[in-house]
């Protein structure tokens, strides 16, 4: 049997104060209260280390990317201490048909207790010759990997809505992972590329309470995906005033105004990015001054366009009507530095005249 989350860590050096520190930054990330911190260290205490089967198919490896820059934990504690990760491609020492031994003899041993990550879509065309390994089709490689699984984690945009590859035409006939797997619970971590942070949570909550995360009615975790980026985003205040970027390097852009009107799909994506973001907590699209495209949302290649900005906003009453109101707060910005130039020019003057006029009365 593997090693416990906390035997893992002892092993390494880590002391009974740095385990309990990890414990409190994943009870926050899964979204529960300071209250489950025992529960959760009880359960990283006593649970075998969970065994993970971490697939590639039709991608282009960004979500490996974004998952080897998990801060919260950091990905050597996931790997040597959280989870044993038994195959993934990009990452282990095995390769060939060793590397499919290691995946094979997982399957086996731990028949109803490991956990499979997919990244990428799965082509289905002329019998799926457009993604292969060992000779065998994705299909067929993640049937066999979700059989006897505890459940599927679809990681990424890829695996959860096709992405590009299922942008029209779709040419190798890209399915996401759900449309494959019918009989295992799946759950959907969209993003282009997703939260890292994710794959923590889900895994923790399963060894706290013997159970998947809840999900949304779109079969994505709720710590993660159940609120807008518009709702907790940085530039929120400057859309609520109706103060919008007009195009790329105006003023707005300057003073960081809300980029709506330059396609910003924040008030329709459902993702963590605005609260979890990305490398340590540094930044995320918006806030680096880039509009959110929508990766996270159904179709989100076809039919959200890149730099057009939606026509309506859902659930958001808006008493001005954006396209016109930017321009004339831009224009009325732009006035009141007019106007406060003019008017310190104005005391300055009177300021210099008094003080020309006092300086006669005492010659």
């Amino acid at each position: 049997m593997k090693d416990s989350f906390y035997e893992a860590m002892i092993k390494r050096g880590y002391s009974r104060r740095e385990f309990m520190r990890i414990c409190a930054i994943l009870t926050a990330t899964i979204g529960l209260e300071a209250s489950f911190i025992p529960k959760v260290a009880q359960a990283l205490e006593n649970k075998p280390r969970l065994p993970v089967i971490y697939l590639h198919l039709q991608e282009c490896t960004c979500c490996a990317e974004s998952f080897i820059r998990t801060a919260h934990p950091l990905l050597a504690d996931m790997l040597f201490n959280m989870i044993s990760l038994d195959y993934m491609e990009t990452l282990q020492a095995a390769a060939g048909h060793q590397a499919e031994a290691a995946k094979a003899k997982t399957m086996q041993d731990y028949k109803d207790h490991y956990l499979v990550v997919v990244e990428g879509s799965i082509p289905l065309k002329d019998d799926g010759i457009y993604c292969t390994i060992g000779g065998r089709t994705a299909k067929d490689l993640l049937l066999e990997a979700a059989k006897d699984s505890i459940g599927v984690i679809a990681y990424g945009s890829c695996a959860t809505n096709t992405c590009v590859q299922g942008a029209h035409p779709n040419p190798t006939g890209a399915v996401p992972v759900k449309d494959v797997v019918k009989d295992k619970t799946v759950i959907d971590v969209p993003g282009c590329p997703p939260i890292a942070e994710v794959i923590a949570g889900t895994i923790v909550h399963y060894l706290t309470f013997d159970r998947l995360p809840e999900l949304t009615r779109l079969g994505r975790p709720k710590a993660f995906y159940n609120h807008r980026i518009h709702d907790n985003c940085n530039r929120r205040a400057f859309f609520d005033a109706g103060m919008f970027v007009e195009q790329f390097d105006d003023e707005g852009a300057k003073h960081g105004w809300c980029l709506y009107k330059v396609g910003c799909k924040g008030p329709t994506t459902y993702n963590a990015c605005a609260i979890t973001q990305w490398n340590n907590g540094v930044s995320y699209p918006i806030k680096s001054g880039h509009p959110c495209i929508g990766c996270s949302e159904p179709g989100f290649y076809d039919d959200m366009p890149m730099y057009a900005h939606l026509a309506h906003i859902p659930g958001t009453a808006m008493p001005f009507e954006p396209d016109k109101l930017g321009k004339v707060v831009t224009g009325l910005t732009v006035a009141g530095v007019a106007a406060h130039g003019l008017a310190t020019g104005v005391l300055v003057r009177k300021k210099s005249g008094e003080n020309q006029q006092e300086g006669g009365q005492h010659e």
